[in-house]
């Protein structure tokens, strides 16, 4: 199943083994079995650590278990992980034998003292590339502690139990039987979940910080670009993010970034992450702002709130909080989301093999969408308001030549219905005549654009009628002190080279409004680590 230079690779991995491992396979006749059975046996041959045992009992058929020899805790896929979570199971082979995972002690320690029972059971997609980092948040958590169990489940493998539990949107979660969250979710996120004291513990810890010289909010393209900029001036610098990487997270593909000739979103928002941590930027994950207070006379500082309740000073601010998908706003939308609602196309699709869905939106995310969508699922219908689709032309060209896509302009959505558990439909106007139409379906990818995350500046900072956050050539805003850059700012042309050039640009400025501060207020800085060009 593995070609000749992925065998390779793999076998070098297997090399870092301390310890034997057994993967034992509970498997039965059918094709799935079978392909398992092939991928494992190619496995174990790599290695001479590595052991099969078919013995398995488990009724979830086929699946795995990857434990240490001998005992019969481990890491289980009720998959055949090759595409996106191929990584996954070459990590879980590493970690089970004995090789240290990448995590910072912290995080460690933190899953090791988790004292309750957890048995997880994540329902993926093989092609999801957000569906790798909690399959492998629980797998590294499973192999730290022996209280956690977790079983990672490709959906398209298992349909009858993802139709039973309506899972409609991966990643999904459930702990021990209940709902336990749905969409991507790095590994702090899950043990903050499940450590109820963790949030007030490090609330504090931030807190008690010292003041920044530069504190980005955000983490995309802008406030990467802004970070490393600024740290190369010298100064101390922060970034508070969400979730880093922003959108570039839940892109599939980039192939428009100067020098980059291709790649995907999550490769590229990680090495947004590496080169920012180079520079010792202090990268504070997974922090949600909610309030800005502009600096005082009393002490110059800007202060930034956190949802956890943790304050953060700073000397300046780069807002850089990007933007996140539009909402249509009609009945249904809401009551349906994860139940046939969706807004990731790459991640969610395989969830409707053979199926009718809709996809609202005729520009290029929307045209995109329903082309990668028309290979999966039995039919597509576009609906696109305006009396013709905004993509580009070799995109419409592509999707018009699809036998099992149909198009409607000149249509607006008014509702999308279900059967109180799962959409089973979508109502629109034909805006010439007026009439209302009904269209049976199972699922509706919703991708009319985006809307800039900006309500919490709201009475601080001044914004365009569309919440962006307005800025002069510099990148400063209406409050002195506080610039910002990128997809939630008034600059034209949401593009990521767009929004690094204008985080840089924030950085900059920032860093021109310290240096002329009284010189009591100015940073101390020190020597960069390479030039500043």
């Amino acid at each position: 199943m593995l070609d000749q230079q992925l065998k390779d690779q793999l076998q070098a991995y297997l090399g870092k083994i301390r310890h034997p491992i057994t993967l034992t396979a509970s498997l039965d006749e059918t094709q799935g079995s079978q392909e398992m059975r092939e991928l494992l046996h190619e496995i174990a041959s790599l290695s001479d650590q590595v052991m099969v045992d078919e013995s398995g009992t488990d009724t979830r058929k086929p699946s795995f278990v990857i434990a240490p020899s001998g005992q019969a805790h481990g890491v289980r896929f009720a998959a055949i992980p090759l595409g996106h979570e191929f990584t996954t199971l070459v990590l879980a082979l590493l970690w089970t034998g004995g090789h240290p995972p990448k995590l910072g002690q912290e995080v460690i320690d933190r899953i090791v003292s988790l004292d309750t029972d957890c048995d997880f059971e994540a329902y993926i997609s093989l092609s999801c590339h957000n569906c790798p980092d909690v399959a492998q948040a629980l797998a590294v958590m499973a192999t730290l502690n022996p209280r956690i169990n977790a079983t990672i489940i490709d959906g398209g493998l298992f349909q009858s139990e993802v139709e039973s539990r309506n899972v409609m949107a991966v990643p999904k979660v459930y702990l021990n039987g209940q709902d336990f969250g749905s969409g991507r979710m790095l590994i702090e996120e899950i043990i903050a979940k499940l450590d109820v004291n963790g949030e007030a513990r490090e609330a504090a810890a931030l807190t008690a910080k010292a003041p920044y010289d530069v504190l980005i909010v955000g983490g995309g393209p802008a406030g990467a670009a802004a970070a490393v900029y600024a740290a190369r001036k010298g100064i101390r610098v922060g970034v508070a993010a969400e979730r880093f990487g922003g959108q570039t997270n839940d892109t599939l593909g980039i192939e428009n970034y100067p020098s980059v000739l291709e790649t995907n979103g999550p490769k590229f928002a990680a090495a947004l992450e590496a080169q920012v941590k180079h520079y010792e930027v202090d990268v504070m994950n997974l922090q949600r702002a909610e309030k800005l207070v502009p600096a005082t006379n009393e002490n110059g500082l800007i202060e930034v709130h956190l949802v956890n309740g943790a304050v953060l000073k700073t000397k300046t601010v780069i807002l850089s909080t990007g933007a996140r998908w539009r909402n249509i706003n009609v009945p249904g939308e809401d009551q349906y989301k994860n139940k046939g609602v969706a807004y990731c196309p790459h991640c969610d699709g395989p969830l409707f093999k053979g199926k009718h869905v809709a996809v609202i939106g005729g520009g290029n995310s929307g045209v995109e969408a329903a082309i990668d969508l028309a290979g999966v699922v039995g039919h597509v219908t576009l609906f696109e308001f305006a009396e013709a689709l905004k993509a580009d032309a070799v995109l419409v060209r592509k999707l018009q030549s699809l036998a099992n896509v149909t198009i409607h302009t000149n249509a607006q959505t008014t509702e999308i219905t279900g059967n109180g558990s799962r959409v089973n439909g979508l109502t629109y106007k034909e805006r010439t005549t007026g009439d209302i139409k009904h269209v049976a379906l199972e699922g509706v990818f919703v991708q009319i654009g985006l809307v800039p995350n900006t309500e919490w500046l709201t009475g601080n900072v001044e914004l365009s009628r569309f919440g962006e956050i307005v800025v002069d050539a510099k990148g400063a805003t209406s409050v002195p002190g506080v610039f910002a850059a990128g997809d939630c700012t008034v600059t034209p042309y949401k593009q990521i080279v767009i929004a690094a050039g204008e985080g840089a640009k924030a950085a900059l400025s920032a860093f021109d409004h310290l240096i002329r501060l009284p010189v009591a207020e100015r940073p101390k800085m020190a020597a960069a680590a390479t030039s500043a060009h």
